[in-house]
C-alpha cells in the first residue's frame, strides 16, 4: 500500500508539528470494476453483483429511514440524526419533530471485514515518493527481468502476489500484468487456477 506523509495540527515541545499517514491511492476502483472482477474471479454473472447492490440500496435504505441499524457481513449501519441547525436548547419537551434532521449514515467496519483487507496487505507499506506504479509499468525489459528471476526462484512458476513483491508493483497491477502477458499469439505466460488464487508459468 503506498501511502504519503502529511504535518498535522498538533506539535512536539519545539513546535515543530507531528506528523501522520495516510493512503495514497490515485485511482479510484468503479463499480464496473468490482463487478467484473468478481465475474472473473468469483464465479459470479456479469451485472450480478450490481443487482445486488442495487437490491441492498433499496432495502438498506428502507430500514434505516425507520430509524433501525444494520447488521451486515462488511459491518454494522445506522442512521444519524440530530437537530436542526441553529437549534440550541437545554429543554427535551421543546423539542418537536421538526427541530429534528437526518445528518447521515454512520458506519462501524466488523473485524472480520478489516482482517480479510488486512490479509491483503502482502508487500507491506511504500512512501508514495518512491517510483510509483506508472513509472514501474513503463520499464518492460526490467520488469520481465522481474519475471524471470521469479519463475527461476519459485520452479517455474509465479503467483501476482510473489510478482508484485518483488517487481514493487501493487497487487492489482501486477496480476493485470501478468495477465496480459498470456494473451495473444504468442502468450508468455501461460493462467492455471489453484485454489482460490492463479499460477502463472512459462509456456
Amino acid at each position: 500500500m503506498l501511502f504519503e506523509v502529511h504535518p498535522s495540527p498538533m506539535k512536539d515541545d519545539e513546535g515543530k508539528p507531528y506528523v501522520y499517514v495516510r493512503p495514497a491511492s490515485r485511482q479510484r476502483v468503479s463499480m464496473k470494476d468490482i463487478d467484473a472482477y468478481c465475474a472473473e474471479y468469483y464465479a459470479l454473472r456479469p451485472g450480478e453483483l450490481t443487482r445486488a447492490f442495487e437490491a441492498f440500496i433499496q432495502a438498506s435504505a428502507h430500514w434505516l429511514s425507520e430509524g433501525y441499524r444494520m447488521e451486515t457481513p462488511i459491518g454494522t449501519f445506522a442512521p444519524k440524526i440530530g437537530l436542526r441547525p441553529g437549534l440550541r436548547t437545554s429543554d427535551p419537551k421543546a423539542v418537536r419533530s421538526r427541530d429534528v434532521v437526518f445528518e447521515g449514515i454512520e458506519f462501524k467496519s466488523a473485524k472480520d471485514y478489516e482482517g480479510k483487507v488486512r490479509s491483503w496487505i502482502t508487500n507491506g507499506y511504500r512512501r508514495v515518493d518512491k517510483p510509483d506504479t506508472s513509472q514501474l509499468l513503463a520499464d518492460k525489459e526490467q520488469l520481465l527481468t522481474v519475471l524471470r528471476e521469479s519463475l527461476a526462484a519459485f520452479g517455474g512458476y509465479v503467483t501476482a502476489r510473489i510478482f508484485a513483491l518483488r517487481s514493487g508493483l501493487t497487487y492489482y497491477s501486477a496480476r493485470k500484468l501478468l495477465n496480459t502477458w498470456t494473451e495473444g499469439d504468442a502468450p508468455l505466460l501461460l493462467k492455471t487456477r489453484r485454489g482460490h488464487d492463479y499460477i502463472y508459468t512459462e509456456v
